[in-house]
C-alpha cells in the first residue's frame, strides 16, 4: 500500500499518511498555520514583520516506500 509524505517549504515532514488526500489536508493545515502565525507576528510588531495575506506556501506530496 502506498504511503505519502509532505514536503513543506523545502522541509520533509515526519508524518506519514495512508492516502494522498490525508497528506493534502495536512499540507493545507500547515499553510493555514503559517499564514496565521505571520498575521499574529505582523499585528504584534508590524515594522519588523511584513504580512501578505495572498502569500502562497510551497508544498509537495510525495509517495514513499514502506
Amino acid at each position: 500500500m502506498a504511503q505519502y509524505k509532505v514536503i513543506f517549504e523545502d522541509e520533509e515532514q515526519d508524518e506519514v499518511f495512508d492516502s494522498e488526500e490525508a497528506a493534502e489536508e495536512y499540507a493545507l493545515y500547515l499553510c493555514s498555520c503559517s499564514r496565521e502565525g505571520a498575521e499574529i507576528l505582523h499585528m504584534s510588531n508590524p515594522g519588523d514583520y511584513d504580512y501578505d495575506e495572498d502569500e502562497e506556501y510551497d508544498y509537495e506530496i510525495v509517495e514513499v516506500d514502506d
